[in-house]
């Protein structure tokens, strides 16, 4: 259980949601788990696997984006605009990114590439997967299959609110690039680091 989330919150396309919703849900009907160790076992490898993946963002995929950014039409100043965005706004992204697959299996990543501040990351990292842990493994012990069923409408609305969200905020900053990276210098002056 927690190899499983661990590796969706590094990164890798496993379904590590899928893996703590039939643990709880085995949990539920069975008895013969303890759905407080299924919990913990999916606190531990999100928390275990996000922070891989920042550590790995932060030293890969920077040197990375710093190297190839420009193939990526992915120049200083919008790197830097990235940096001061995640400063703002990571602990949010992070947060609630751990509620929708796509994002559960980035934040950490981009947060790292972003530098967000390790002890923020940490802190938002931590409170999203113990609450994400105990919505699902909770709502899966105590609804069982049924939650299965209502699974499906709830991800394509969340999955459509997030893909909503992330239009608005990629319309938003191509809107106000030219502010937001004025911002970003004042707040971050000097090169990327």
């Amino acid at each position: 259980m927690a190899l499983i989330v661990a590796l969706e919150s590094t990164g890798v396309p496993v379904p590590g949601e899928t893996g703590l919703i039939t643990a709880a849900v085995f949990a539920g009907s069975t008895h013969r788990l303890n759905i407080w160790l299924v919990v913990l076992a999916a606190v531990v490898g999100a928390v275990a696997g996000s922070t891989s993946g920042y550590v790995l963002g932060r030293t890969l995929g920077h040197r990375f984006l710093i190297k190839y950014g420009a193939r990526l039409h992915m120049n200083e100043r919008r790197i830097k605009l990235g940096q001061y965005l995640f400063k703002r706004h990571g602990g949010k992204v992070v947060f609630f990114g751990r509620f929708v697959a796509v994002l559960r299996a980035l934040a950490s990543i981009l947060a790292g590439v972003n530098y967000m501040d390790p002890r923020r990351f940490f802190f938002f990292n931590t409170a999203g997967a113990i609450v994400w842990s105990l919505v699902f493994g909770l709502a899966a012990y105590s609804l069982g299959h049924e939650l299965e069923r209502l699974r499906r409408p709830a991800a394509i609305a969340l999955t459509a609110v997030a893909v909503l969200a992330v239009a608005g905020g990629f319309w938003f900053i191509r809107r106000h690039e030219a502010a937001l990276e004025a911002e970003a210098e004042k707040a971050l002056p000097g090169p990327v680091r």
